[in-house]
């Protein structure tokens, strides 16, 4: 893969932003994650948001919800594009994986990151 690939956080209201800058913050790396947010629009405004954010390159959809209009519209956007992966349930520890392995395909990317956000699950001993 010639580029990195470009995540993009979909999220309702400003959570995109947030993990954004927390990534930024924690990682040091402020050019591999782009925030999305569905505040305001119908499905025709955020198919126009993710198209600018994805600039046609190779990408992964972080969503937040397992449901809902982010995840819906992002799936529908996604359908049939073999150059993007789609990734519910978004997180912090999967974004921070995210930023340090994109240079494998969306696929292989979207599946790190999420076996990534589901081990920093977990009910800590109190």
């Amino acid at each position: 893969m010639s580029e990195p690939l470009r995540g993009i956080v979909v999220s309702h209201s400003a959570v995109a932003q947030s993990l954004v800058a927390a990534v930024a913050a924690i990682a040091g790396v402020e050019d591999a994650l782009l925030p999305v947010s569905n505040e305001g629009c119908d499905e025709r405004a955020l198919a126009d948001r993710l198209t600018a954010a994805i600039g046609g390159k190779p990408a992964v959809l972080f969503v937040d919800l397992p449901g809902g209009s982010c995840l819906t519209g992002a799936v529908r956007y996604a359908r049939g594009k073999v150059d993007l992966a789609v990734v519910t349930g978004v997180n912090l520890a999967m974004l921070l994986d995210f930023v340090f392995h994109r240079d494998v395909t969306p696929a292989e990317a979207a599946r790190r990151a999420a076996e990534a956000g589901a081990r920093a699950i977990r009910t800590p001993a109190a």
